[in-house]
């Protein structure tokens, strides 16, 4: 049987997309995709939120290939974002001076 977990994490994360590259037809040809997260751990004894922070980042992908490739890219793009901005959150997490 689990242990009673001692943290919550809360985590709230949006995206938004913008067009970089457009080309002499108007074809928008690169894309960023920028990411914030905001976090909050509490401490689930007490209640009390024990660090609390945002982070930011962000990836690009190129859309000159098929439709399939370019949303192919765009999948790939987004998840390596959700990774950048997962590894930022435990990083914050492990540097936090968190109650014994």
């Amino acid at each position: 049987r689990a242990a009673t977990p001692r943290w919550g994490l809360a985590l709230t994360t949006t995206t938004t997309e913008d067009g970089l590259a457009i080309d002499s037809e108007g074809n928008t040809r690169r894309y960023n995709l920028l990411g914030t997260t905001s976090y909050a751990l509490r401490d689930l004894d007490s209640g009390q939120i024990v660090t609390s922070g945002k982070v930011e980042s962000f990836t690009g992908y190129s859309a000159t290939g098929t439709t399939v490739a370019t949303r192919a890219a765009e999948l790939d793009a987004q998840e390596r974002l959700m990774v950048i901005l997962a590894d930022l959150v435990v990083s914050r997490l492990y540097a936090a001076d968190l109650p014994q």
